[in-house]
């Protein structure tokens, strides 16, 4: 650990944080309201005002942190207090300056830290205002540094106002003297009101030289329809009455020379000199920092695109709302909204989702809250006692209103709604357990069919958990290496050559034993892990297919790909470069998807089908004709094979409607100038008729089962000696 660095001028430092006077136990600077919107706005649980002494930090302002102070030679302020920028260290343990601190290590655990330096009018660092995380974060963007900036720049305001008070105190020649270098606004005036000093930032405030304005009343800064009350006022205290002004900050109108009138902050001191009491009045233009405060206050709460609170904001409100009363909580996920931005644009669906906004507040009660929580997802409380009819309503009354297409720049958008409703306290107490309760019935709605509602339900919940835990194993599975890849031959039916593996996933569970995939499949499809899962597919039957190549030099290998795979938008570049790491050459790989896939993910996949299929790749329609896609589909898609679903082929032989389905499929597919297969062939009879029909491949039983590696090898061997019998089948082990 390096301990935090004195400076140079540390002498001169500390005489200017003296001037502030912000360790006596009169300090009257609140700070508590920066820091709580710093946490706020940056998302994170500690935020600080510290002050650097010589040997200790203080905290003038802290939320999130218990101590008031620690030694310095462990403070991160006391590092930041040495930049001329902000300090960021996105992850202290990463930081040879940090890695060993005990404030690392140990309580408060820091992780990430940003710190920004608050400097006095002579340029001195007396201290900093700070954030904390526990977690490390990949960086600070520019725009995050602005905003700690400004909220900086308010800190220091407010102590400037502190540095002058404590010199007026003091006495004329004192304040006379600080003033005349300041960059705010210092008058003083005598026991009549009349001004008696007048500095240069008052002239760039007022308009007014000091010579025009020595001598004359306070009045000259009150606006024309405030004036009369000021110096009357000072009268008043010097003459012994109740100081209502003196040692308070006040914000007012003022008036310029001109007559225009600008917001400023008023901070007003009293002496005596002899029996004459004597004011100092300190001077700030204000209206920058309450549109600075006004900025910042708006992105810790709202929605910068529709002016709509928060998730923050919501959290609070149903926080507050579930101490006392029943609610209701709807999460509203738009249907069809990345299609806006990909044909549209983005600007056009930054107009959608104002629209959508608009319309959401428009089916609302008053004391309803409508929230953007970010992307295209939305959320509705409704607070006193909501009866489950009611919300019902008000959830159609937002999917139709959703669903009237929306028009941007004079062209229509088409988008839907799919919601989820809980209620509170029933199911869920705290804020995020309904949220989560919210979010699980919006994703039952989108799995039903979207542009429909649903009501949270205890097995949702249930499923969710044992899925997630479920998802865990699969992080370890694949940590731990358990998955493996069988093969099942893909035969020519003439003379049972063997063409072609189909690879197919297995988890071979520790305790559970081989798993079959329909047991962890649905699971990852609809995971996150299956990109990863499905690279890993990917890279592993590559590089095994270069082995079988070499006592099969034409074989051909079929891999299954998740949907999303598509939705990364990476599938053509990461097949390609498996390729090429593998060696195994384009047209030896076959890409298999289904009709579900193909229905979920349209508008992703003709792109990275069509330049994988242009390298040479195969693309084969799985499952054919056991879902709802169109026969468009084999119009629009680059395919190179048709794949009969099994459901077809088991009654072949015995149902004329099976028969005839298959027979005009080979039909199609042949008119087409695509290959055909047909899956699941368990029977002589069923290989007969599919040959009759003029199907000239096969994969099933009759030829073999999916098989591990080790026995793959073994049939690769038998069928480089001589060409199987067709109908022989393969033992596996």
């Amino acid at each position: 650990m390096r301990s935090a660095p004195h400076l140079f001028n540390e002498d001169a430092r500390l005489a200017a944080l003296a001037e502030y006077d912000l360790l006596s136990d009169s300090d009257d600077v609140d700070l508590n309201e920066m820091v709580k919107l710093a946490a706020r706005l940056f998302d994170v649980p500690i935020a600080l005002v510290s002050l650097i002494e010589r040997d200790t930090q203080t905290f003038k302002a802290r939320i999130g942190l218990d101590v008031c102070e620690t030694a310095r030679d462990v403070s991160f302020c006391a590092h930041a207090i040495a930049q001329t920028d902000i300090l960021v260290i996105p992850d202290a343990l990463l930081d040879p300056r940090f890695a060993t601190n005990p404030l690392v290590n140990n309580s408060p655990h820091i992780r990430f830290y940003a710190g920004v330096p608050l400097r006095s009018p002579g340029g001195f660092a007396i201290g900093s205002l700070c954030i904390i995380d526990h977690r490390p974060r990949n960086g600070f963007s520019n725009r995050d540094r602005a905003n700690l900036q400004s909220l900086a720049r308010i800190v220091t305001d407010r102590l400037e106002i502190r540095r002058l008070a404590v010199a007026g105190a003091i006495g004329q020649t004192r304040f006379e003297n600080i003033a005349a270098t300041s960059p705010d606004g210092i008058i003083c005036a005598d026991h009549h009101g009349d001004i008696t000093f007048w500095n240069a930032a008052c002239e760039r405030l007022f308009g007014f030289t000091a010579d025009e304005a020595v001598g004359k009343s306070l009045d000259i800064i009150v606006p024309e329809r405030m004036r009369g009350g000021h110096g009357g006022g000072l009268q008043r205290v010097a003459a012994g009455g109740k100081p209502r002004l003196v040692g308070t900050t006040v914000e007012l109108d003022a008036g310029r020379q001109d007559g225009s009138e600008f917001p400023i902050e008023l901070s007003l001191s009293m002496w005596r000199e002899g029996d004459q009491a004597s004011f100092g009045a300190i001077i700030r233009d204000i209206g920058e920092r309450r549109a600075n405060q006004t900025r910042l206050f708006n992105l810790a709460h709202l929605d910068s695109l529709t002016g709509l609170p928060n998730r923050a904001v919501l959290l609070n409100r149903i926080g507050e709302c579930a101490k006392t009363e029943p609610l209701a909580v709807l999460m509203v996920d738009l249907d069809g909204f990345k299609n806006v931005n990909d044909t549209l644009g983005h600007t056009a669906g930054d107009t959608v989702l104002r629209q959508v906004a608009a319309r959401i507040l428009e089916c609302v009660r008053p004391i309803d809250t409508v929230v953007r929580l970010g992307g295209d997802e939305f959320a509705i409380l409704m607070p006193d006692s909501p009866d489950r009819a009611a919300v019902g309503a008000t959830a159609d009354c937002v999917i139709a209103a959703i669903g009237v297409p929306c028009v941007s720049d004079g062209q229509m958008a088409h988008i839907g709604a799919s919601i989820g409703i809980a209620f509170g306290p029933n199911d869920g107490e705290f804020a995020e357990d309904l949220l989560s309760a919210a979010d699980l019935a919006m994703y039952q709605a989108k799995s039903e069919g979207r542009n429909c509602r649903r009501f949270f339900a205890s097995p949702l919940r249930d499923a969710a958990i044992n899925r997630r835990a479920f998802e865990g194993e699969l992080r370890r599975a694949i940590d731990e290496n358990e998955f493996e890849l069988f093969y099942q031959p893909q035969v020519r039916m003439a003379d049972g050559a063997l063409l072609g593996v189909e690879a197919l996933l297995r988890w071979r569970h520790p305790v559970q034993g081989l798993l079959p995939p329909n047991d962890f499949l649905p699971t990852v499809e609809s995971g996150l892990l299956a990109p990863e899962i499905g690279q890993w597919v990917m890279e592993t039957a590559c590089a095994q297919a270069v082995e079988m190549r070499r006592k099969a030099p034409d074989l051909v290998v079929g891999v299954n790909v998740f949907g999303a795979q598509f939705s990364t938008g990476r599938l053509a570049i990461d097949v390609a470069a498996v390729l090429a790491r593998t060696g195994l050459p384009p047209e030896a790989l076959e890409l298999e998807i289904t009709e579900n896939i193909v229905l979920r993910h349209d508008d992703t996949m003709l792109t990275p089908l069509r330049a994988l299929r242009k390298a040479g790749v195969g693309i084969a329609f799985d499952d054919f004709g056991t879902g709802f896609a169109s026969l468009s589909l084999l119009k629009r898609y680059p395919l190179s094979r048709l794949k009969i679903d099994r459901s077809f082929i088991r009654d072949i032989c015995t149902d004329r409607v099976d028969a005839a389905v298959v027979n005009a499929m080979v039909y199609l597919a042949t008119s087409l100038g695509v290959e055909v297969i047909a899956e699941g062939v368990e029977t002589e009879a069923q290989r007969d008729l599919l040959c009759a029909c003029g199907c000239p491949t096969a994969q099933g039983y009759l030829y073999g089962r999916p098989m591990p590696l080790a026995d793959l090898s073994v049939y690769l061997c038998e069928s480089a000696r001589e060409s199987p019998l067709a109908g022989a089948t393969v033992p596996v082990t």
